[in-house]
This record gives C-alpha cells, structure tokens and sequence, in this order.
C-alpha cells in the first residue's frame, strides 16, 4: 500500500515494519517478505486477473482494500505453499475490521472465484512478470541480457534472494561461517560465489541480530555490489574517491584495502554521508573527507588528484529488479535518458580528478545497454576526457574474467544482482 500510495521503496518499508513486528519468527519474516515482492512484481497482471470477476472495477476501492485483494490473488494465482481457503479468509477479514460488511463481501466473492480458477503454468506466470512491465522496459531488459537471463533479473519464481554479508577479514569467512550457523541452525548460510568476502543467508531475519554484527566484523552489502568495489582494485596507500558513495558500503570496504592510504567519499545527498561516517565507525575505519556534491554541476570543493575513481553512478536499477520490484512501477524510457546524461556528465567530471596513469572505474546496478555499453563508447568517443579502456587489475576480477575492460554481473551466472563495471586508465 505504501509502495502505491506513498511512492516508498518496497524493501524499506518493509524492514521499517518487520522492525516493529518482533511477535513474527523467521518462516513468517521470510512468508511476509515473498508476499510483498511478489505482489508487487506480478501487481499488473493480478490486477487485471481481479478486474475479471470486478464488475464495476477496483477503480473505487480504497489502497487498503485494494492491497488485500493483490496480495490474496498472488498467494492464489502463483504460490503453492498457501492453502486457498487460508489466502481468502485473511483477505476477508483484514477488510472486515477496516472497511466493513459491505467491501469484505464483495473481496470475499471475487477472491473465491479467483480462486476456482486454474492455476497458471510456469509460462503462464513468464507471461504475467512481463505483463506487468512498461513494455519499452520489457523488451530494453531482454534486449541487453537475453531472455532466461531476464526472467532471472525479474525474480520469477518463489524463492527470494539471499542476504548477503562482507566479512570484513577475508580470511576469516570460514570462522564466521560456522558461529553464523552454529548461531542460527535454521537458517541456510554459505559462500558467496564471486567475493572472497561474501557470506549469503537465506532466511536470517534481523540480520543486525547476528553475532558479529555489533562489533563490526561484517556489514550487511549485497555480494554484486562488493564486487564493484573490489573492482577498483585499490591497494595500501592509495589515494582514492568513492564519487556516489551513498551509505557507505563499497566506501567501506576501499577504506579498508587501501590501509595507510585514504579514501574520499562524495554524494549528492548530505543525509547519506552521515549514514556514511555513523556505518565506517561501527566498523573501526573512517574517509579522509566527506562531501556534498551535485556531479551535474560540478566537483565542488573536489580537487585530487586521485589514484582510483570508483563511479558507481545513479542509474535505472535494472539490475535489482529482484529485490526492488517497485522499479517495474516507476521506469521508462524518458528516465533512462535523463539518468544516462547524470552517468555521462558524472564520468566527465570525476575523469579531471584522475591522475595521469591513474584509474577510473565506472559502474552501475542496471543491465541496459543505455546505461552500460553505450555510456562506455561515449566516453572513449571522448578525447578530451583522456581515458581509454584498459582490463581491470583487481584478482577478483581477474579470476572471473581475465584481460576484461568490462563485466556483466548477474543472478544466473553469478548469484548477484545485476551489474555492469568498466575499466579506465587515465593517459
């Protein structure tokens, strides 16, 4: 409800309120979680199949009733571990207590005639993920990746994606492995697949609740995303600039390679960096400097030179589509085009702070072909820029694709979200 009326993201506000639902256990934590995304990637097509059995519409239903409805028709239509009487009953009541005899009637007949109906086919609910997609974002997804490849990105299927975890000493995964475990025998922990610092859980729940996390010997990021800061290969005594640096995560895991080097930290949003300096604190490392900085315009007070640029640049989020199904509500064409003139105007300003013989990493959490490819072939189109493509010097890298300029990162080959990260060196 929250997604659709508030335009919130769908993973924070649902940690917001499994945070304040501490009565749930995991297997509930874990059911809330797959009913939320699912019914937000399938919304579309579930709206219509309710439409059906509507005749005057849900047009004039309010958003709590309307999101009752969607999420009974995606435990009806799509999962199978839900028993249908369960799915309506719930249905029906939440809407008793809030609306009344009069719309719980009505969400009781259409959601029992949904549930008469067949279920659909694994090509059937193919059909229904991409039916519920703006059709230019459908068809630019599938373009860039290939078809299965896409279905993979879009999270078809029951299963939700792991959380992932960076152990901040490597070497130490295996011991954290077994406390985490030992901690929670309920819980399916394992290696990451790309990251040497990935530790993956299927199920964990309050992930801050697990041993490790108060001291600071991991921090909750996504194995892709430790990737691409892996990917700047940055080693002791560099001098380098996380350009969008968000919250912190890839900034963390720099400040740490780089040892007596140092790390600045640049973001559009001052708010992030204080999460930023608060996160890099728990975790016993800290940037050299912080600051607020539109890259539409300009550095700001930004002067380098550095020896590594990390621009992991705001882009379309294609690439998380699993995890943040609500983009499927929000992307078109006319946004891709705007953020691929941010990603191309960031590059060009980032590239002046590169010392010569220094590197520039770009990256972004989209798969498209606008945003990845062609934003590389503009840059190299770009004399004036100095940068010219050159295979990453990272081992994690290198180990996955050797004498590489670029990479695709995604969920069927790799186990992560979807990326793409290139290579620069200034001349």
């Amino acid at each position: 409800m929250r997604v659709h009326r508030d335009g919130a993201y769908a993973a924070a506000a649902l940690d917001a309120e499994l945070d304040r639902a501490l009565q749930l256990d995991e297997r509930d934590r874990a059911l809330a979680t797959a009913l939320a995304y699912g019914a937000l990637r399938y919304g579309k097509w579930l709206e219509e199949s309710l439409g059906r059995h509507a005749t005057r519409g849900l047009n004039r239903l309010d958003a709590h009733a309307h999101a009752h409805l969607v999420v009974a028709a995606y435990q009806l239509l799509v999962l199978t571990r839900i028993p249908p009487f369960a799915a309506v009953n719930e249905a029906v009541t939440a809407i008793r207590e809030k609306r009344g005899d009069r719309v719980s009637a009505f969400a009781n007949a259409v959601l029992r005639k949904i549930a008469g109906e067949p279920k659909p086919t694994a090509e059937d609910l193919v059909h229904a993920v991409l039916a519920s997609i703006d059709p230019w974002l459908a068809r630019a997804i599938e373009r860039a990746v290939g078809r299965q490849p896409a279905l993979a990105l879009l999270g078809v299927g029951e299963e939700a994606p792991p959380i992932g975890l960076r152990v901040e000493d490597p070497t130490q995964r295996e011991t954290w492995l077994t406390k985490l475990r030992a901690a929670r025998p309920d819980v399916r922990f394992e290696a990451g697949r790309v990251s040497p610092h990935a530790i993956l859980g299927r199920g964990a729940g309050r992930i801050v609740d697990l041993p490790g996390y108060p001291e600071g010997a991991w921090t909750p990021q996504e194995e892709g995303s430790q990737v691409v800061a892996l990917a700047l290969g940055a080693n002791a005594g560099d001098t380098i600039l996380d350009a969008c640096a968000g919250r912190g995560n890839k900034t963390g895991l720099l400040a740490r390679a780089v040892k007596s080097g140092s790390v600045d930290a640049a973001d559009l949003h001052a708010k992030k960096l204080e999460r930023l300096r608060e996160e890099l604190s728990r975790i016993g490392v800290a940037p050299r400097e912080t600051a607020a900085v539109d890259w539409s315009v300009g550095p700001g007070l930004l002067r380098g030179p550095y020896d590594r640029v990390l621009v992991d640049a705001p882009c379309s989020g294609t690439g998380t589509l699993r995890r943040r199904p609500e983009i499927l509500l929000r992307r078109c064409e006319k946004d891709v085009v705007e953020l691929v003139r941010l990603q191309r105007d960031i590059v060009t300003r980032a590239a002046a702070l590169v010392r010569p013989g220094g590197r520039l990493v770009y990256a972004v959490c989209s798969v498209l072909v606008e945003e990845a490819e062609a934003v590389v072939a503009s840059v190299l189109a770009t004399p004036d820029l100095g940068l010219s493509a050159a295979p990453f010097d990272a081992p994690a890298i290198s180990r996955m694709k050797p004498n590489a300029a670029s990479l695709r990162l995604l969920p069927h080959e790799h186990g992560t979200d979807g990326y793409f990260i290139a290579s620069f060196v200034k001349k």
